[in-house]
């Protein structure tokens, strides 16, 4: 039985592993100390984790703390006031450090202020953390009829009576059938006796993925029959009553992960793909994950959860926002693309620290990692930098990573805007492989090579290569002139190859322009092998980047088509990268500019003076966060200056500052410094549970193009449902038939 609050004279312990003697946490003679010393010791227990624990005990009465707690608590006496003893016993052993912790700590000395309330606090807290470190494994039987679920029995549950509901997997010959749920499977035996005779006629005859309920005997599998590939593979149960709760019509595929079906055909009949295991098991660990965060940021880190509303206005630059007409005439809401604004004012509000896991609308067309509707965590916090952002997001991403994935190692490495470009042609570096960028103009300087000279006369030319290991072995030259192609047809690029033969020569147009001196200082420069393939681009140094960098990841994708393992597919490389350009010429005119990020970011503090002088020089606050990649997380430090932000807006930006009037008077009312960043939850979940698509990792997405093939929406209304909007719609004659039929 648990025992109440007491009063009994002990002190508490946290004892190194190995000392598991009791069960109970024993907080006693808690004595007196400054409050900051109580304070700081809550915050170190509210930071631990769950697992890697560490077993909790008293020692007997008398015996002294341990030196180098006695001396960070400042000894034995602390600051005066009375001792306060009291009891406080957990169900189960409690455990403390932190997740995967390298280095454990063996001991805590907690110290209180003076009277019962800073225990009794204490005692609290620590009962959270209790309730959160040995969490009970849920209960998937309470509320319902069934006793078991289909994923669960064992041989411990031989002879037991039980009850399962499911689907029907398939069956063989009326003499056995397979249930399925969303937990596993489990062989039922129909049974051929006369008496159950109605039972076999039923189980015989129930199409596959027919609702049925069957009760029976949980028996040992005959010797040799077992199955090692099902966790339920020892064991079997022989029906004694069955009922089939709703037969299925015929199917227009088969609910196996191993039959193929086309994504169409798949998201038409959601609600049967549902059914799979992969999907089913993408949703729940996507619970999960979530269900981490909050607790992450509200339990431990004291976010609160806010939602913020979906009907706004238009905000200026970004993605394109859906609208949504209102009754009033001419007046439209927009679907926001992010809580931006919101989040903002509620640290103006002075909220702190908030979180939301987010629904965000972009009318844009959908790509493999896009949808027009998305989910992300966003956060924002009062009074934080960047290293801030960064801890907490680190921090985050540990305490809800899935166990059953390899380790995150913290902290994540990080580069700026330029290097990743210089190195790897993108802002979204995959840094599971090698083939970096390298830089070969001080190599190539003196040759007497026309392009090369013509290259580096401009400003910002450049020569670089990347070097392709083994692509002689792994790339036909059919594959050679399509990277070719791509690099012409994307960046209007040209590119030129060089190839190591097995003499250690060089192969290529450019070889009878270079000496052999020359020819050693590039295949030292770009440490070239025998059998690599060399793919060398010159002319403007972002030009060339960015074709490089496709290339890369293209020659990437053909080396491991051919059958080179080149990237871990079981390994997750984070990367911040930082220092990004405040503004970028528009693409349409390169004489104006936009926001890099959005028009909200800051300036980096280095480069403030430059905003008025010379802006497209400005580095920003943005920093993004890619895992092997692909960008999960984006966010920057704001600017909480309201003349600053006018200037940014209508000088720089060119912008009308009235859309954001609301915003900007926000500012002026006393707005703390803040900053914040996003991550894209299903870009996340998908990459952790390697989905070629974020569709497979949302229940209900949207098509390639934006439709709902389930729902057939966007769909068709009335002029009458349209009148009250003051709309009317032109349709085209094509339209016109359809709407019609």
């Amino acid at each position: 039985m648990r025992r109440p609050l007491g009063l009994i004279p002990r002190r508490l312990w946290i004892r190194p592993k190995g000392r598991t003697r009791e069960s109970r946490l024993r907080l006693g003679r808690v004595r007196a100390a400054p409050s900051s010393v109580g304070s700081s010791a809550m915050a170190a227990i509210a930071r631990q984790r769950r697992s890697n624990f560490l077993p909790v005990g008293p020692r007997g009465r008398g015996a002294p703390p341990p030196p180098s707690l006695r001396r960070a608590g400042g000894g034995e006496g602390g600051g005066g006031g009375g001792r306060v003893d009291f009891l406080f016993s957990p169900p189960e052993p409690l455990f403390f450090t932190s997740r995967r912790s390298v280095a454990p700590l063996p001991f805590f000395w907690l110290r209180g202020g003076c009277g019962m309330a800073l225990p009794r606090l204490l005692a609290r807290a620590l009962h959270r953390v209790a309730s959160a470190a040995t969490p009970a494994a849920p209960d998937f039987n309470s509320f319902v009829t069934r006793t078991n679920t289909c994923g669960e029995l064992r041989s411990a549950h031989v002879g037991q009576k039980v009850t399962l509901y499911g689907w029907v997997q398939y069956q063989r010959q009326g003499l056995f059938l397979v249930l399925r749920d969303f937990q596993g499977l489990t062989q039922i035996i129909i049974p051929q006796d006369e008496a159950h005779s109605h039972v076999k006629e039923l189980l015989s005859n129930a199409p596959v993925e027919s609702v049925v309920r069957v009760t029976g005997i949980v028996s040992s599998r005959p010797l040799g029959q077992e199955n090692p590939k099902m966790p339920t593979g020892d064991i079997e149960v022989k029906a004694e009553t069955a009922e089939i709760l709703n037969s299925c019509k015929k199917l227009p595929f088969e609910i196996k992960d191993f039959i193929k079906k086309s994504e169409a055909l798949r998201m038409q009949y959601r609600y049967l793909d549902l059914r799979s295991f992969r999907l089913q098991s993408n949703l729940r660990l996507r619970s999960q994950m979530v269900m981490r965060m909050r607790e992450y940021l509200c339990n431990l880190h004291g976010f609160v959860d806010v939602e913020t509303p979906t009907l706004f206005k238009r905000t200026p630059g970004g993605a394109k926002e859906f609208l949504v007409p209102s009754r009033e005439a001419g007046k439209f809401y927009s679907l926001p693309q992010s809580p931006q604004q919101f989040k903002q004012l509620l640290m103006v509000g002075g909220l702190d620290r908030y979180f939301q896991v987010a629904r965000c609308y972009r009318d844009e067309g959908s790509r493999p990692d896009r949808q027009p509707e998305f989910t992300q965590i966003d956060i924002e916090m009062s009074f934080v930098d960047r290293a801030g952002i960064q801890r907490l997001i680190e921090g985050l991403l540990q305490h809800s990573w899935p166990e059953e994935r390899a380790l995150i190692m913290t902290p994540f490495p990080s580069m700026t805007y330029e290097e990743a470009l210089a190195e790897y042609g993108t802002d979204k570096p995959d840094t599971r492989f090698g083939m970096k960028i390298m830089d070969i103009g001080d190599v190539l300087r003196g040759s007497d090579i026309h392009f090369v000279q013509n290259a580096l006369s401009y400003p910002h030319g450049s020569i670089k290569a990347i070097c392709i290991p083994q692509g002689v072995k792994y790339l036909t030259n059919k594959d050679l002139e399509s990277l070719k192609e791509s690099a012409k047809s994307q960046f209007n690029q040209e590119i030129m190859q060089i190839i190591c033969r097995p003499d250690g020569r060089l192969k290529s147009l450019l070889t009878k322009f270079l000496g052999e001196k020359e020819q050693s200082e590039l295949i030292r420069a770009l440490n070239m092998q025998e059998d690599d393939v060399v793919l060398l681009a010159a002319g403007e140094h972002k030009q060339v980047c960015s074709a490089l960098g496709a290339l890369r990841l293209f020659s990437a994708n053909l080396l491991e088509a051919a059958g080179l393992a080149l990237r871990d597919p079981t390994a997750f490389h984070f990367l911040w990268v930082v220092d990004f350009p405040l503004f970028l010429p528009k693409a349409k005119n390169p004489t104006e500019l936009e926001s890099a990020h959005h028009p909200f970011t800051a300036p980096h503090p280095s480069d403030a003076s430059l905003l008025y002088s010379d802006p497209t020089k400005v580095r920003s606050q943005h920093y993004d966060l890619v895992l092997n990649g692909n960008e999960v997380g984006g966010g920057s430090i704001r600017i909480h200056s309201a003349e600053q932000q006018r200037f940014v807006l209508e000088k720089v930006l060119k912008e009308d500052s009235e859309v954001l009037s609301h915003l900007i008077e926000a500012l002026e009312f006393g707005a703390p410094p803040h900053g914040g960043i996003a991550l894209g939850l299903d870009r996340l979940i998908s990459l952790i549970v390697d989905a070629p698509s974020i569709r497979d990792v949302i229940a209900f997405p949207k098509s390639f193009r934006g439709r709902d093939l389930m729902g057939s929406a966007p769909d068709y209304v009335t002029p009458e449902e349209l009148e009250p909007y003051h709309i009317q719609v032109s349709w085209p004659l094509e339209e016109k038939e359809a709407k019609k039929n």
